[in-house]
Formats: structure tokens, C-alpha cells, sequence
């Protein structure tokens, strides 16, 4: 069965960096849209952002624009997120997911998940 698997997660202070991983188990992949969700506690699971099958397209959530980067390396079945300028209330569990087709925001709509991977940023 095709897994996805997480990493890079940690604590950190404020203002720091990370780079989440997210390796996919096969090439089943490569054709779908992916996406970073996370979740907080007590929240619901909220859409960071998402990328197209071929990494053309990317769409951020307005929380993280500008500071988060989703990239894709589909030679190595990879995906990414690069976090920069972290703030408190970017402190949640981050999940990767896969869909076929088209990327969306909705979680919900997502059939792959990984296991998640905690970010707590420190004040």
C-alpha cells in the first residue's frame, strides 16, 4: 500500500527555519497533487498549502504566504516545505497528503496521508 512518511519537524524559537520532508513510497505519486496540512490542538485541521502534480502550480494559505515554500522532487518521490520566519502559532502537527487530479485547499478531500510531524516554535 503507498505510504507517505514525514520528517524535519522539531522545536524551535521564533523567527527560526525548518525544511519538512515528506517521502512518498512509490512513484504512484508523482501523479497526483500534493499538499501540507496542519493541526493544532483543539483546532481543525487547516490547509498550509498544495502543489500540482508537476510542481507548476502552488497556492499558500494567506497565514504563511511569503514565509513557506512547497516544492516537489519527483525523480526522488519528495516533497517539501520550507519554513521560514516561524512564529508561535505556526506550533501545530504537520501532515502531508496526496489526491488525484486537481490540487485543492479542503482536506477533507485528500485519500493519502502521512502520519504527521510535530512543530512547536517557541516565543
Amino acid at each position: 500500500q503507498a505510504q507517505l512518511v514525514e520528517s524535519g519537524g522539531g522545536l524551535v524559537q521564533a523567527g527560526d527555519s525548518l525544511k519538512l520532508s515528506c517521502a512518498a513510497s512509490d512513484r504512484t505519486f508523482n501523479n497526483y497533487a500534493m499538499g501540507w496540512f496542519r493541526q493544532a490542538p483543539g483546532k481543525e485541521r487547516e490547509f498550509v498549502a498544495h502543489i500540482s502534480y508537476n510542481g507548476d502550480a502552488t497556492t499558500y494559505a494567506d497565514s504563511v504566504k511569503g514565509r513557506f515554500t512547497i516544492s516537489r522532487d519527483n525523480a526522488k518521490n519528495m516533497l517539501y516545505l520550507r519554513m521560514n520566519r516561524l512564529k508561535p502559532d505556526d506550533t501545530a502537527v504537520y501532515y502531508c497528503a496526496a489526491k488525484p487530479s486537481l490540487p485543492i485547499t479542503n482536506w477533507k478531500q485528500y485519500a493519502y496521508w502521512g502520519q504527521g510531524t510535530q512543530v512547536t516554535v517557541s516565543s
